[in-house]
């Protein structure tokens, strides 16, 4: 009975973590949104957020969990555009330090701007946890649309621990013991 009961929990979470490396989200289509978010943490999110943003798919960006001692004209030079966009466009959080403080600031981001739709970038293995974690911080009355930066072959003990970090905080969610 208990080799039964180990055995198929085994099952499911190799069948549970098949899907969530074999079925990594990718970029979004065109769909508008009022804003882009963009936490800091791995390549290509920030590039892909002012592509995005250079292209009109939102009127404002914000990126979330950027050091203290960052300017905006560096991040400017670093990516080659105009300081004239970080002036009207992109806000830069500096509260956040990991996935769910990232979620938290952009709440307090969204409803001060009363946002209703949000695009949120961020690297393919992480996309689903931060969704999940910003879905939840904004409640029901924000759509939020995950676009996931391609990481190309990303290493397996990686996408275990995500794996794990999304089914604990998915869990603590459903159960209520997680705010």
């Amino acid at each position: 009975m208990i080799r039964n009961a180990i055995g198929l929990v085994a099952l499911v979470w190799v069948v549970g973590f098949a899907w969530f490396m074999l079925a990594l989200p990718g970029p979004a289509d065109g769909q508008h949104t009022d804003a882009i978010v963009v936490p800091t943490g791995g390549p290509g999110r920030i590039d892909r957020g002012l592509a995005l943003l250079q292209a009109h798919a939102a009127d404002r960006m914000l990126v979330t969990g950027v050091a203290d001692d960052v300017r905006p004209i560096d991040l400017a030079r670093q990516y080659h555009v105009s300081r004239d966009l970080f002036a009207c466009c992109i806000d830069l959080g500096r509260e956040a330090i990991d996935t769910r403080s990232n979620a938290e600031e952009t709440a307090q981001w969204v409803r001060a701007h009363h946002y209703r739709s949000v695009r949120l970038v961020t690297s393919d293995w992480h996309l689903r946890r931060a969704k999940l974690e910003l879905t939840h911080a904004l409640g029901d009355k924000v759509t939020v649309l995950g676009d996931g930066v391609p990481t190309g072959a990303a290493r397996l003990p990686l996408l275990i621990a995500e794996y794990h970090k999304f089914l604990v905080r998915r869990g603590a969610l459903l159960i209520g013991i997680a705010s």
